[in-house]
């Protein structure tokens, strides 16, 4: 526990000093998946508790997001396939930020089908589970997905990291910075962990009422 605290100290003095420099060599220290595993469960649960006090925001995060971001990706490839096929001319990025625009795209929408149970969960399996067995598997839900989480938010940390101190741009731009799009994948982890949270006190809440729990959110038949 020293050494992350170490650790985080030494990212806190680079971030505050802004001397990133040296922060792709501090980060690989393993003491990093401490550190993001203490602070992914509060950030998520404050996130959820923000959801449940701003409605507007709970429903609309992740619909919105996607929306404009798609909307940017198809708008990008359909103005560029006419500008290079009618008038042979073409903006050197409209082939690499597409891809970028993809990546928020994916995770975003990842949290979105957490919040409507529409992801991969072999429903009919647990359908035929007893309460108790449906509510275990709820925390097995919770467990795996914080596992999966701590991975993926220090493996993307560890990456923005490199590509901000070695000041990689977006291919075809002078000043648009890949790291702006790499940060946005732990961002979106939190999001979605949030979901798991509020889909696992939402099963204990159903379970204690004795009512039917760990069905598909009534948004997804919309």
């Amino acid at each position: 526990m020293q050494e992350a605290f170490t650790l985080a100290m030494a990212i806190w003095d680079a971030l505050a000093t802004g001397q990133i420099f040296g922060l792709p060599r501090t980060m690989r220290n393993p003491a990093l998946y401490t550190i993001i595993a203490v602070l992914i469960l509060p950030s998520a649960l404050v996130l959820m508790l923000a959801f449940r006090k701003v409605r507007l925001l709970d429903r609309h995060l992740e619909p919105t997001a996607m929306f404009f971001i798609y909307m940017a990706i198809a708008a990008i490839i359909f103005v560029e396939v006419i500008r290079r096929f009618v008038f042979n001319v073409q903006v050197a990025w409209s082939t690499t930020l597409p891809p970028y625009l993809f990546l928020l795209l994916t995770w975003i929408g990842c949290a979105y089908n957490v919040k409507l149970r529409s992801h991969l969960s072999f429903g009919e399996v647990r359908a035929m589970m007893p309460p108790s067995g449906k509510l275990a598997m709820s925390f097995l839900d919770a467990i795996l997905w914080y596992v999966i989480a701590v991975i993926v938010v220090v493996a993307t940390l560890r990456l923005t990291a490199s590509s901000a101190a070695n000041f990689q741009m977006l291919q075809g731009t002078d000043n648009v910075m890949r790291w702006w799009f790499y940060i946005c994948v732990p961002i979106s982890w939190v999001i979605l962990y949030a979901r798991v949270l509020e889909n696992l006190f939402r099963d204990i809440r159903d379970y204690r009422a004795g009512r039917e729990f760990g069905q598909t959110n009534d948004l997804a038949r919309e």
